[in-house]
């Protein structure tokens, strides 16, 4: 029998409860490898994210910039530009990232099988 789950596990004071929840969302990750290489206009994001609708992606920017993953800069110019780019700890996701690549493609004959065999 498993042991019983503590109570206090999800606590709203615990500081794994202060972890940016957007790191698992559709889009965080990769707007973070978007940016490995450097500084991106929003337009340039939108490119290999083709499936991102606009107002989405900002969102995921605004929660990222919030997050401290992304820094935005606007510059004093016309037609105004604005870039974001990662800050370390927004870089620091690389690791746990290519983490995730990794097993996934280590996995992944396991998880079509178990997809195939549930579906029937």
């Amino acid at each position: 029998m498993a042991e019983p789950l503590d109570p206090e596990m999800f606590d709203p004071v615990c500081p794994s409860s202060a972890l940016p929840v957007q790191i698992g969302d559709k889009w965080t990750a990769m707007v973070v490898l978007c940016l490995e290489a450097g500084p991106r206009r929003f337009s340039e994001l939108k490119v290999p994210l083709r499936a991102v609708t606009p107002k989405v992606l900002t969102q995921t920017l605004r929660a990222m910039q919030r997050d401290g993953l992304v820094t935005r800069t606007a510059y004093d110019e016309n037609p105004p530009r604005v870039e974001y780019a990662l800050t370390p700890l927004g870089r620091s996701l690389l690791t746990l990232i290519d983490a995730a690549r990794a097993w996934s493609s280590a996995a992944r004959c396991c998880l079509l099988q178990a997809r195939a065999e549930h579906s029937h």
